[in-house]
């Protein structure tokens, strides 16, 4: 198969390779998942794999020139956000 311009497919990796790729461990891009503040990633068949460009997109966005940059734009921790899960605030039934 040829592909225009001499253009490469996308490389997709599965998720010990990403993290290898952006200095995480497995489990940290696992729950930069589940919590929605990680990068975009593809299910294909039961497979979680990103593209090389959607994770340098994703560690392009804690790019800063100094430590007082704001902290807007930042890359979030993996951890659960309650603006990004309402489900989350309700009290545990006992």
């Amino acid at each position: 198969m040829s592909h225009p311009e001499g253009a490469l497919p996308p490389r997709y990796l599965r998720t010990p390779e990403a993290a290898r790729f952006l200095g995480l461990s497995h489990r940290t891009l696992e729950k930069h998942r589940t919590y929605g503040t990680g990068p975009v990633y593809r299910k294909i068949g039961g497979r979680v794999v990103y593209v090389l460009a959607d994770l340098e997109a994703w560690a392009e966005q804690g790019r800063a020139s100094s430590t007082s940059d704001p902290a807007h734009g930042r890359v979030p921790p993996a951890k659960r956000h309650a603006a990004l899960s309402p489900a989350y605030r309700r009290p545990f039934a006992r």
